[in-house]
């Protein structure tokens, strides 16, 4: 269910703005993302599992704090990330 390090390296050098980048938004978001997603597809085989969707809950509101941040102080970067990742709006 976790991100692996080879996965979290690459989304690292792709996301990154510096050479060593790791806290930016951009990183941030696109790890969040990362998670989520691996949570949903667990949630297709472990329908019952609020424990986990308790966790999936709040990596939702974090990345969703992160993206108003985001949205707050740099609107380009906030359109140019949510293309990337094909989330919503």
């Amino acid at each position: 269910m976790s991100v692996t390090a080879e996965r979290k390296a690459e989304l690292i050098k792709e996301f990154a703005h510096g050479k060593s980048d790791t806290g930016s938004p951009e990183v941030q978001v696109a790890i969040l993302s990362e998670r989520i997603a691996n949570l949903t597809e667990h949630f297709k085989t472990h329908v019952k599992d609020t424990h986990s969707r308790r966790g999936l809950l709040m990596l939702v509101n974090r990345r969703r704090r992160l993206l108003d941040y985001l949205r707050r102080a740099d609107e380009a970067r906030y359109d140019e990330l949510i293309k990337k990742l094909g989330l919503r709006k």
